[in-house]
Protein backbone atom coordinates (compact mmCIF):
# COMPACT_ATOMS: atom_id res chain seq x y z
CA UNK A 1 0.00 0.00 0.00
CA UNK A 2 1.10 3.57 -0.69
CA UNK A 3 0.73 4.60 2.95
CA UNK A 4 3.24 1.97 4.06
CA UNK A 5 5.90 3.62 1.89
CA UNK A 6 6.07 6.36 4.53
CA UNK A 7 8.82 5.56 7.04
CA UNK A 8 7.18 7.63 9.77
CA UNK A 9 3.91 5.74 9.37
CA UNK A 10 5.68 2.33 9.42
CA UNK A 11 7.42 3.20 12.68
CA UNK A 12 4.13 4.41 14.20
CA UNK A 13 2.32 1.20 13.23
CA UNK A 14 5.20 -0.90 14.60
CA UNK A 15 5.08 0.93 17.94
CA UNK A 16 1.30 0.66 18.12
CA UNK A 17 1.50 -3.06 17.33
CA UNK A 18 4.15 -3.64 19.98
CA UNK A 19 2.14 -1.74 22.61
CA UNK A 20 -1.00 -3.69 21.64
CA UNK A 21 0.79 -7.04 22.10
CA UNK A 22 2.31 -5.97 25.43
CA UNK A 23 -0.95 -4.55 26.79
CA UNK A 24 -3.01 -7.56 25.63
CA UNK A 25 -0.50 -10.06 27.06
CA UNK A 26 -0.40 -8.24 30.39
CA UNK A 27 -4.20 -8.09 30.62
CA UNK A 28 -4.46 -11.79 29.59
CA UNK A 29 -2.27 -12.67 32.57
CA UNK A 30 -4.86 -11.21 34.93
CA UNK A 31 -7.97 -12.31 33.03
CA UNK A 32 -8.36 -13.75 29.52
CA UNK A 33 -11.50 -11.68 28.98
CA UNK A 34 -9.59 -8.52 29.91
CA UNK A 35 -6.90 -9.49 27.42
CA UNK A 36 -9.49 -9.86 24.65
CA UNK A 37 -11.04 -6.48 25.62
CA UNK A 38 -7.67 -4.71 25.57
CA UNK A 39 -6.86 -6.30 22.21
CA UNK A 40 -10.19 -5.17 20.76
CA UNK A 41 -9.78 -1.64 22.16
CA UNK A 42 -6.24 -1.32 20.83
CA UNK A 43 -7.39 -2.64 17.46
CA UNK A 44 -10.16 -0.02 17.34
CA UNK A 45 -7.74 2.78 18.18
CA UNK A 46 -5.34 1.47 15.54
CA UNK A 47 -8.13 1.35 12.92
CA UNK A 48 -9.27 4.89 13.73
CA UNK A 49 -5.68 6.14 13.54
CA UNK A 50 -5.25 4.38 10.19
CA UNK A 51 -8.43 5.94 8.72
CA UNK A 52 -7.57 9.46 9.93
CA UNK A 53 -3.98 9.17 8.72
CA UNK A 54 -5.08 7.79 5.35
CA UNK A 55 -7.48 10.70 4.89
CA UNK A 56 -4.80 13.27 5.82
CA UNK A 57 -2.27 11.76 3.44
CA UNK A 58 -4.88 11.65 0.69
CA UNK A 59 -5.56 15.37 1.17
CA UNK A 60 -1.81 16.07 1.13
CA UNK A 61 -1.49 14.07 -2.06
CA UNK A 62 -4.31 16.05 -3.69
CA UNK A 63 -2.67 19.29 -2.56
CA UNK A 64 0.68 18.19 -4.00
CA UNK A 65 -0.95 17.19 -7.29
CA UNK A 66 -2.71 20.54 -7.58
CA UNK A 67 0.51 22.44 -6.89
CA UNK A 68 2.25 20.38 -9.58
CA UNK A 69 -0.49 21.25 -12.10
CA UNK A 70 -0.19 24.94 -11.26
CA UNK A 71 3.58 24.79 -11.72
CA UNK A 72 3.00 23.29 -15.16
CA UNK A 73 0.68 26.06 -16.32
CA UNK A 74 -2.75 25.19 -14.92
CA UNK A 75 -4.54 28.48 -14.13
CA UNK A 76 -7.05 26.93 -11.74
CA UNK A 77 -6.81 28.43 -8.26
CA UNK A 78 -7.30 26.64 -4.97
CA UNK A 79 -10.94 26.47 -3.84
CA UNK A 80 -11.73 28.46 -0.73
CA UNK A 81 -12.35 26.00 2.12
CA UNK A 82 -14.28 26.68 5.30
CA UNK A 83 -12.85 23.88 7.42
CA UNK A 84 -10.63 24.32 10.45
CA UNK A 85 -7.31 22.62 10.97
CA UNK A 86 -3.66 22.97 10.07
CA UNK A 87 -4.11 21.38 6.65
CA UNK A 88 -6.87 23.83 5.73
CA UNK A 89 -4.71 26.71 6.92
CA UNK A 90 -1.83 25.41 4.81
CA UNK A 91 -4.08 25.12 1.75
CA UNK A 92 -5.38 28.65 2.33
CA UNK A 93 -1.89 30.12 2.64
CA UNK A 94 -0.68 28.28 -0.48
CA UNK A 95 -3.76 29.58 -2.32
CA UNK A 96 -2.87 33.14 -1.32
CA UNK A 97 0.71 32.60 -2.46
CA UNK A 98 -0.42 31.22 -5.82
CA UNK A 99 -2.80 34.16 -6.30
CA UNK A 100 -0.01 36.63 -5.51
CA UNK A 101 2.36 34.86 -7.90
CA UNK A 102 -0.24 34.99 -10.67
CA UNK A 103 -0.76 38.69 -10.05
CA UNK A 104 2.99 39.29 -10.21
CA UNK A 105 3.19 37.25 -13.41
CA UNK A 106 0.45 39.36 -14.99
CA UNK A 107 2.17 42.56 -13.87
CA UNK A 108 5.49 41.40 -15.32
CA UNK A 109 3.79 40.48 -18.58
CA UNK A 110 2.13 43.88 -18.72
CA UNK A 111 5.46 45.54 -17.94
CA UNK A 112 7.00 43.71 -20.89
CA UNK A 113 4.27 45.00 -23.19
CA UNK A 114 4.63 48.52 -21.79
CA UNK A 115 8.41 48.38 -22.20
CA UNK A 116 8.11 47.17 -25.78
CA UNK A 117 5.64 49.96 -26.60
CA UNK A 118 7.84 52.54 -24.86
CA UNK A 119 10.91 51.42 -26.80
CA UNK A 120 8.95 51.62 -30.05
CA UNK A 121 7.69 55.13 -29.19
CA UNK A 122 11.15 56.32 -28.12
CA UNK A 123 12.67 54.90 -31.28
CA UNK A 124 10.10 56.73 -33.37
CA UNK A 125 10.59 60.01 -31.47
CA UNK A 126 14.38 59.93 -31.83
CA UNK A 127 14.48 58.61 -35.39
CA UNK A 128 12.73 61.68 -36.83
CA UNK A 129 15.28 64.31 -35.65
CA UNK A 130 18.16 61.91 -36.37
CA UNK A 131 16.98 61.57 -39.95
CA UNK A 132 16.86 65.34 -40.27
CA UNK A 133 20.33 65.59 -38.74
CA UNK A 134 21.74 63.16 -41.28
CA UNK A 135 20.24 65.22 -44.07
CA UNK A 136 21.58 68.50 -42.64
CA UNK A 137 25.07 67.02 -42.17
CA UNK A 138 25.11 65.88 -45.78
CA UNK A 139 24.08 69.39 -46.87
CA UNK A 140 26.78 70.97 -44.72
CA UNK A 141 29.43 68.84 -46.40
CA UNK A 142 28.73 70.45 -49.78
CA UNK A 143 31.51 72.76 -51.01
CA UNK A 144 29.38 75.37 -52.78
CA UNK A 145 27.39 76.46 -49.69
CA UNK A 146 27.24 80.17 -48.96
CA UNK A 147 28.08 81.41 -45.48
CA UNK A 148 24.46 82.42 -44.81
CA UNK A 149 23.17 79.00 -45.87
CA UNK A 150 25.82 77.25 -43.77
CA UNK A 151 24.86 79.33 -40.69
CA UNK A 152 21.16 78.56 -41.20
CA UNK A 153 21.85 74.83 -41.48
CA UNK A 154 24.08 74.97 -38.40
CA UNK A 155 21.28 76.64 -36.41
CA UNK A 156 18.91 73.88 -37.47
CA UNK A 157 21.44 71.25 -36.34
CA UNK A 158 21.75 72.89 -32.93
CA UNK A 159 17.97 73.08 -32.62
CA UNK A 160 17.55 69.39 -33.44
CA UNK A 161 20.30 68.43 -31.00
CA UNK A 162 18.56 70.49 -28.32
CA UNK A 163 15.29 68.69 -29.04
CA UNK A 164 16.97 65.30 -28.69
CA UNK A 165 18.59 66.43 -25.44
CA UNK A 166 15.25 67.59 -24.02
CA UNK A 167 13.59 64.35 -25.07
CA UNK A 168 16.28 62.16 -23.50
CA UNK A 169 16.15 64.22 -20.27
CA UNK A 170 12.38 63.84 -20.04
CA UNK A 171 12.56 60.11 -20.80
CA UNK A 172 15.21 59.58 -18.12
CA UNK A 173 13.00 61.33 -15.58
CA UNK A 174 10.01 59.21 -16.53
CA UNK A 175 12.04 55.99 -16.44
CA UNK A 176 13.27 56.81 -12.93
CA UNK A 177 9.72 57.43 -11.75
CA UNK A 178 8.41 54.28 -13.44
CA UNK A 179 11.19 52.18 -11.90
CA UNK A 180 10.51 53.61 -8.44
CA UNK A 181 14.12 54.71 -7.96
CA UNK A 182 13.16 58.30 -7.12
CA UNK A 183 12.82 59.01 -3.41
CA UNK A 184 10.20 61.75 -3.26
CA UNK A 185 10.71 64.05 -0.29
CA UNK A 186 8.12 65.37 2.13
CA UNK A 187 8.69 69.11 2.31
CA UNK A 188 6.37 71.88 3.42
CA UNK A 189 5.75 74.93 1.22
CA UNK A 190 2.87 77.26 0.49
CA UNK A 191 0.93 76.50 -2.68
CA UNK A 192 1.48 80.02 -4.03
CA UNK A 193 5.25 79.74 -3.54
CA UNK A 194 5.13 76.36 -5.28
CA UNK A 195 3.31 77.89 -8.25
CA UNK A 196 5.73 80.84 -8.38
CA UNK A 197 8.69 78.48 -8.38
CA UNK A 198 7.20 76.53 -11.29
CA UNK A 199 6.45 79.73 -13.23
CA UNK A 200 9.86 81.34 -12.65
CA UNK A 201 11.69 79.61 -15.58
CA UNK A 202 8.80 80.54 -17.90
CA UNK A 203 9.18 84.31 -17.70
CA UNK A 204 10.73 84.57 -21.16
CA UNK A 205 8.06 82.45 -22.95
CA UNK A 206 5.38 84.51 -21.13
CA UNK A 207 6.94 87.75 -22.42
CA UNK A 208 7.38 86.40 -25.95
CA UNK A 209 3.71 85.37 -26.10
CA UNK A 210 2.56 88.48 -24.21
CA UNK A 211 0.68 86.25 -21.76
CA UNK A 212 -0.17 87.41 -18.24
CA UNK A 213 -0.05 84.92 -15.34
CA UNK A 214 -1.81 85.51 -12.03
CA UNK A 215 -1.33 83.43 -8.86
CA UNK A 216 -3.85 83.71 -6.03
CA UNK A 217 -5.19 81.83 -3.02
CA UNK A 218 -3.46 80.20 -0.09
CA UNK A 219 -2.80 76.81 1.46
CA UNK A 220 0.14 74.51 2.02
CA UNK A 221 1.64 71.55 0.20
CA UNK A 222 3.53 68.59 1.64
CA UNK A 223 5.65 66.78 -0.95
CA UNK A 224 8.71 66.95 -3.15
CA UNK A 225 9.07 70.60 -4.16
CA UNK A 226 11.52 70.14 -7.06
CA UNK A 227 9.61 67.34 -8.77
CA UNK A 228 6.24 69.03 -8.23
CA UNK A 229 7.56 72.27 -9.73
CA UNK A 230 8.65 70.18 -12.72
CA UNK A 231 5.08 68.85 -13.07
CA UNK A 232 3.46 72.28 -12.72
CA UNK A 233 5.98 73.78 -15.13
CA UNK A 234 5.01 71.26 -17.83
CA UNK A 235 1.33 72.12 -17.36
CA UNK A 236 2.01 75.85 -17.48
CA UNK A 237 4.12 75.44 -20.63
CA UNK A 238 1.24 73.60 -22.25
CA UNK A 239 -1.12 76.45 -21.32
CA UNK A 240 1.31 79.06 -22.71
CA UNK A 241 1.56 77.19 -26.03
CA UNK A 242 -2.23 77.15 -26.40
CA UNK A 243 -2.97 80.68 -25.18
CA UNK A 244 -3.07 83.49 -27.79
CA UNK A 245 -1.04 86.68 -27.46
CA UNK A 246 -2.50 88.90 -24.79
CA UNK A 247 -4.10 85.96 -23.03
CA UNK A 248 -4.28 85.23 -19.32
CA UNK A 249 -3.31 82.17 -17.27
CA UNK A 250 -4.75 81.91 -13.76
CA UNK A 251 -3.38 79.73 -10.96
CA UNK A 252 -5.71 79.42 -7.95
CA UNK A 253 -4.59 77.70 -4.74
CA UNK A 254 -6.78 76.30 -1.99
CA UNK A 255 -6.55 73.86 0.92
CA UNK A 256 -9.24 71.80 2.64
CA UNK A 257 -9.21 69.21 5.38
CA UNK A 258 -8.87 66.49 2.72
CA UNK A 259 -6.53 67.89 0.08
CA UNK A 260 -4.41 70.75 -1.24
CA UNK A 261 -5.63 72.00 -4.61
CA UNK A 262 -4.21 73.95 -7.53
CA UNK A 263 -6.45 75.01 -10.43
CA UNK A 264 -4.74 76.25 -13.61
CA UNK A 265 -6.90 78.02 -16.19
CA UNK A 266 -6.21 79.66 -19.52
CA UNK A 267 -8.38 81.47 -22.06
CA UNK A 268 -6.96 79.80 -25.14
CA UNK A 269 -8.49 77.43 -27.67
CA UNK A 270 -9.16 74.70 -25.15
CA UNK A 271 -8.70 70.99 -25.71
CA UNK A 272 -10.37 69.23 -28.62
CA UNK A 273 -13.17 66.94 -27.48
CA UNK A 274 -11.56 63.87 -29.03
CA UNK A 275 -8.23 64.70 -27.33
CA UNK A 276 -9.57 65.08 -23.79
CA UNK A 277 -9.44 61.34 -22.87
CA UNK A 278 -5.83 61.08 -24.11
CA UNK A 279 -4.08 64.29 -23.02
CA UNK A 280 -2.10 62.51 -20.28
CA UNK A 281 -1.04 59.56 -22.43
CA UNK A 282 2.65 59.25 -23.19
CA UNK A 283 3.68 60.58 -26.63
CA UNK A 284 0.09 61.58 -27.43
CA UNK A 285 -0.14 64.75 -29.49
CA UNK A 286 -3.47 66.47 -30.02
CA UNK A 287 -4.50 68.08 -33.24
CA UNK A 288 -3.75 71.55 -31.81
CA UNK A 289 -0.31 70.57 -30.51
CA UNK A 290 2.89 72.27 -31.57
CA UNK A 291 4.79 70.35 -34.25
CA UNK A 292 7.91 70.47 -32.03
CA UNK A 293 6.06 68.95 -29.08
CA UNK A 294 6.97 65.42 -27.96
CA UNK A 295 3.66 64.69 -26.25
CA UNK A 296 5.47 63.82 -23.02
CA UNK A 297 5.12 66.86 -20.74
CA UNK A 298 1.60 66.23 -19.45
CA UNK A 299 2.29 62.52 -19.07
CA UNK A 300 5.36 63.30 -16.94
CA UNK A 301 3.29 65.75 -14.88
CA UNK A 302 0.63 63.14 -14.17
CA UNK A 303 3.27 60.55 -13.19
CA UNK A 304 4.82 62.96 -10.68
CA UNK A 305 1.46 64.01 -9.23
CA UNK A 306 0.03 60.50 -8.85
CA UNK A 307 3.29 59.35 -7.21
CA UNK A 308 2.50 61.83 -4.41
CA UNK A 309 -1.04 60.62 -3.73
CA UNK A 310 -2.47 63.21 -6.10
CA UNK A 311 -4.89 63.43 -8.99
CA UNK A 312 -5.07 65.65 -12.07
CA UNK A 313 -8.06 66.32 -14.31
CA UNK A 314 -8.24 68.23 -17.58
CA UNK A 315 -11.42 69.84 -18.91
CA UNK A 316 -12.66 72.72 -21.01
CA UNK A 317 -14.14 75.87 -19.48
CA UNK A 318 -17.53 77.19 -20.50
CA UNK A 319 -15.97 80.63 -20.95
CA UNK A 320 -13.37 79.15 -23.30
CA UNK A 321 -9.97 77.71 -22.60
CA UNK A 322 -8.66 74.74 -20.68
CA UNK A 323 -8.59 73.99 -16.97
CA UNK A 324 -6.34 71.59 -15.04
CA UNK A 325 -7.37 70.63 -11.51
CA UNK A 326 -4.66 69.16 -9.30
CA UNK A 327 -5.38 67.73 -5.85
CA UNK A 328 -2.87 66.33 -3.39
CA UNK A 329 -4.76 64.27 -0.82
CA UNK A 330 -3.64 64.24 2.78
CA UNK A 331 -4.45 60.57 3.24
CA UNK A 332 -5.17 57.42 1.26
CA UNK A 333 -8.56 57.72 -0.44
Amino acid sequence: MKLLRNRELRITLLLHGALTVIASATAWGFDPRAGVGVLALCGAFLLIHWIVTARRYRNLSDLSTRIDRILHGDRELFPLGCEEGELSILQSEIGKMVLRMKEQQEILQQDKVTLANAIADISHQIRTPLTSLNLLVSLLSEDDLTDERRKALTREVYELLSRIDRLITALLKMSKLDAGTVQLKQEKISLTELAKGAASPLSIPLDLHNVTMTISGDGEFYGDIAWTEEALGNILKNCIEHTPDGGVIEVCADETALYSELIIRDNGRGIAKEDLPHVFERFYKGKNSDEKSFGIGLSLAKTIITAQNGTIRAENRREGGAQFTIRFFKGIV
